[in-house]
């Protein structure tokens, strides 16, 4: 499982023309599935994702956690996340996981999220054309693979 994980002061996700999701200060977190991934990738990444200490404290430190001062979170599938472009200039998606099997482990995700950080968030839609806009804060952003776990 990869994901982006962006420091916002605001984002939303915007589907034919209509707002979807929408978030003040919090994080956007892209997420893109393989077919490696399981339930172990899921615990990993939410709880690093909720815990991570990126957002300033009174004296201008990062040491403060989403769930520390209780901000928005905002999860949008990407499957271009697992991109392979070692060959040629046309990316490989053969990495990313179906629809099959992807959207269980997102749901299962989202569940997991809304536990670790005490209350809901909010989605983009799986396999929609989504419009994503952002205020990167900082600007901070976090890569993370569970593969890796850097």
């Amino acid at each position: 499982m990869r994901a982006v994980i962006q420091r916002v002061m605001n984002a939303g996700v915007t589907i034919n023309g209509e707002v979807h999701s929408e978030i003040n200060k919090g994080l956007l977190v892209f997420i893109g599935i393989e077919d490696a991934d399981s339930d172990e990738d899921i615990d990993w990444l939410s709880k690093k994702i909720i815990h991570l200490r990126i957002f300033d404290d009174e004296h201008k430190v990062p040491n403060i956690s989403l769930k520390d001062f209780e901000g928005d979170l905002l999860l949008v599938s990407q499957f271009t996340l697992q991109a392979s472009t070692k060959k040629g200039n046309r990316p490989s998606y053969i990495r990313a996981s179906k629809a099959a099997d992807a959207i269980p482990l997102y749901e299962k995700m989202i569940v997991q999220l809304e536990l670790e950080l005490g209350k809901k968030i909010f989605t983009g839609k799986f396999g929609a054309d989504m419009k994503v806009a952002l205020v990167n804060d900082g600007p901070v952003t976090i890569l993370m693979d569970t593969k890796k776990r850097e």
